[in-house]
């Protein structure tokens, strides 16, 4: 049993392939969620229940595939502006979670019951159960995650990021004993600044990663990243946007670093093991193939151990 830290984009895309060759749990960033026509969207844990349930939609990694828009539209005829472009069975979601929230029930039981529904073998929860938001400093203002990257398309000159309650945050029980009973954790290519240092800032999270092997495939390719604003994220947290600062982000805990082929002159730059495959995923088999490798990284870590 392996468990995954888990954001956006390029972590489900690994989970499309990992969930053909191995069991894992996923941990899943929750900063970037944002309450939108009444109801709570969780973009990260979307995409993760979204992938492996084999309906994202792969052209943008984000959103259902062939989803509709005519609510979203409709709306917008109205003169309401959403901000996010959400699908209408994206919507349904996005209701399914937030009536159950209104009834009590905590973001975890209702992301397991939506993972659930959805036919998702594998274990999703959010990284905590208190409310945390990733917030922007820039040039034009302090802002909301999705404000920034949505409305402003991720243009403005990005000054600081911080985590609004991350203080506050706490690991849940369910998170711990999965994390505690993993034979190993994986760190998927996500964004280091914004989709997966908010949970290594949770309460706990921390502690059980110093006890366990810790894996993490780089999404920095050379000096840019595959996808997203973790370029701009990363210089404005002093990080060099490369697999080194990616490795600076983790190097407390971290006891392997897997990196795009070409870039393995990083292992003279870094405290730990430098393994190299093809990190670029094209395609399912692309993912199965890297998937793969990780498993055997693992397994070459746990004789060291």
């Amino acid at each position: 049993m392996l468990a995954v830290l888990s954001g956006g984009t390029g972590t489900p895309k690994m989970l499309t392939g990992l969930k053909e060759v191995a069991d894992f749990s996923v941990v899943v960033n929750t900063a970037e969620d944002i309450w939108i026509s009444g109801n709570k969207v969780c973009p990260d844990i979307d995409s993760v229940i979204y992938a492996l349930a084999g309906v994202i939609d792969e052209e943008k990694w984000w959103g259902v595939k062939n989803d509709s828009f005519v609510t979203h539209n409709f709306l917008k005829k109205l003169g309401f502006d959403e901000m996010l472009m959400i699908g209408d069975v994206d919507r349904a979601t996005h209701i399914f979670r937030s009536e159950l929230l209104r009834r009590g029930y905590s973001l975890t039981e209702a992301t397991l019951k939506l993972a659930d529904a959805y036919g998702v073998k594998s274990k999703v929860l959010p990284m905590c159960e208190e409310e945390v938001e990733t917030r922007i400093v820039c040039d034009v203002g302090d802002l909301h995650f999705q404000e920034f990257w949505i409305k402003h398309r991720g243009e403005p000159e990005v000054y600081d990021i911080y985590f609004k309650g991350i203080e506050k945050a706490k690991a849940t029980e369910e998170v711990l004993k999965e994390l505690e009973k993993s034979k190993a954790v994986i760190i998927g290519p996500s964004n280091p600044i914004t989709s997966i240092s908010p949970i290594l800032m949770v309460r706990g999270i921390r502690e059980v990663l110093e006890e366990k092997i810790v894996v993490a495939v780089s999404p920095i390719i050379g000096s840019s990243p595959v996808s997203g604003p973790a370029a701009k994220f990363m210089k404005a947290k002093g990080y060099e946007v490369s697999p080194a600062g990616v490795y600076e982000v983790y190097k407390d805990f971290l006891d392997a670093l897997v990196v795009q082929l070409g870039d393995e002159w990083v292992k003279d730059r870094v405290d730990c093991k430098v393994f190299s495959t093809n990190t670029i995923m094209k395609s399912k088999e692309d993912a199965v193939k890297l998937s793969k490798f990780l498993i055997e990284v693992v397994e070459k870590l746990q004789r060291k151990f």
